[in-house]
């Protein structure tokens, strides 16, 4: 499924673009400031962004203009209700596939959507690899040593933040930003459960894990190897 991130501070605006999106089967995330959405744009595979020009921490153009410095290469839809060509052709010379003014009606953003989406994409984003296990974030698709994993969308997103992170260990409250931002449901309890549910698909009734919880430092992923079991001082956690 198309996964899009909506980068927009006015909150009932995302909301009604959050339910437009889902009810046209793309798949959606909402953050409200520029620098989450850079740092989830350089961590995440999106296969598309909408975003705001004026956001609070850093402004839409600098998201852009970073995003694509840094090698970024999805399409970028700027959502904003400045309407002067000048302002256009700014947007666009930083790196801008389109632009949309507000207000704007659910069925034309659809279109640029798949006007977008049909460009061809000049790079496409590499398969990631942790020892045997293989992730590829333009499908979601899983699998370890060739054996295919199903996960749920929470536990692919937590395992795709791992995986583009391997060998560093992050606190809950870290992990909890990046799967769950500004959900009400963010708790340690559902991170532990996530981890568990994501630990089980991985490695079944293995008494070792590619995911770790070194106590009190936070939890990581690492490739399978020598250290990697739970006696060796990490808990399961």
């Amino acid at each position: 499924m198309t996964k899009i991130l909506l980068v927009e501070d006015d909150i009932e605006l995302a909301k009604v673009v959050t339910r437009w999106l889902t009810h046209e089967n793309y798949t959606c995330e909402w953050v409200e400031d520029g620098i989450e959405a850079l740092s989830r744009l350089k961590t995440y595979h999106y296969d598309l962004t909408i975003l705001d020009w004026q956001l609070p921490g850093m402004e839409g153009l600098e998201v852009l203009n970073q995003y694509r410095a840094s090698g970024g290469r999805a399409p970028i839809l700027m959502l904003t209700g400045k309407r002067e060509i000048e302002d256009k052709i700014q947007g666009f010379d930083t790196g801008a596939d389109d632009y949309l003014t507000k207000p704007f009606h659910g069925r034309e953003l659809t279109s640029r959507i798949k006007a977008l989406l049909r460009r061809p994409v000049v790079l496409q984003e590499d398969i990631l690899k942790v020892g045997e296990l293989q992730l590829d974030p333009r499908t979601g698709d899983v699998t370890k040593s060739g054996a295919k994993i199903i996960l749920r969308p929470k536990e692919l997103l937590l395992l795709e933040f791992l995986m583009r992170n391997p060998g560093r260990l992050f606190q809950p409250q870290q992990l909890l930003d990046q799967v769950w931002p500004n959900e009400s449901d963010a708790t340690t309890e559902a991170l532990r459960s996530c981890l568990k549910r994501l630990r089980n698909s991985i490695d079944g009734d293995s008494d070792t894990s590619v995911i770790r919880n070194v106590h009190g430092r936070g939890y990581g992923l690492f490739a399978e190897g020598p250290g990697t079991h739970s006696s060796s001082g990490e808990t399961p956690g």
